[in-house]
């Protein structure tokens, strides 16, 4: 049974997306608290972390940062929040999704098991070559590590993803909606901007020149492309 944690203020609300995920399967548990949602996220064994943004104590940006920091998890804000920085600060700092409020429950859900399905797939595949390396990027996806002219460089689960896609798919041409679809598994027009917050990521850790890249290039109009 996988394990969720729900840090979350408003009472009514957590209580509600519990009863759904519960019902669902999932165990839950909840912190109202932003110090205390951090510390046991942090401690605790849970596959996944459900987060509101504005929380007493400590943002829920602040804890998404320092959560990244040690744990590979997925990470779905909720949060009331419309505005686009707010989502691109949100998936800046590492969370594999951004719902914004008001939503059904059901979406929750449906969004909760993805994320999980599509982690366990990867965390449990295994290739018998596992190696690749090019343009002094080494990538191990079995270890699941990165190393940029011989450094350990630490990627999130979706921007180690994102990357292990374009090098297997070097010179094409990928539009952000196929990269979207491929990487995190669903339609939502609303959320392909994710899709250009994890290229900037990406450039920022294997370019020399991320905002003259030369490797991941952008193809206006069209997507990207990674050069060979």
């Amino acid at each position: 049974m996988k394990k969720i944690l729900l840090i979350e203020d408003e009472v009514s609300i957590a209580e509600l997306q519990r009863d759904y995920l519960e019902i669902n399967g999932f165990t839950v548990d909840i912190q109202h608290h932003g110090e205390d949602g951090l510390q046991q996220a942090l401690k605790g064994n849970y596959d996944l972390i459900i987060l509101d943004i504005m929380l007493p104590g400590i943002s829920g940006f602040d804890i998404c940062k320092q959560i990244r920091a040690v744990h590979n998890m997925p990470i779905l804000f909720v949060s009331a929040k419309k505005e686009d920085i707010d989502k691109i600060r949100g998936l800046g700092l590492g969370a594999d999704d951004y719902i914004t409020k008001p939503f059904s429950p059901s979406e929750l859900v449906a969004r909760v098991k993805a994320h999980l399905s599509r982690y366990e797939r990867l965390a449990t595949h295994q290739q018998t070559n596992h190696m690749m390396s090019i343009h002094g990027i080494t990538i191990d996806t079995s270890a699941r590590k990165v190393f940029v002219n011989g450094e350990e460089i630490a990627f999130t689960t979706k921007e180690f993803d994102l990357l292990v896609f374009f090098v297997r798919h070097p010179n094409q041409v990928l539009s952000k909606e196929q990269l979207y679809e491929r990487n995190w598994g669903y339609e939502s027009a609303a959320d392909v901007s994710t899709v250009t917050v994890h290229i900037r990521k990406l450039r920022e850790k294997i370019e020399r020149e991320p905002a003259h890249p030369k490797f991941l290039e952008t193809v206006w109009g069209a997507g990207y492309r990674f050069n060979v």
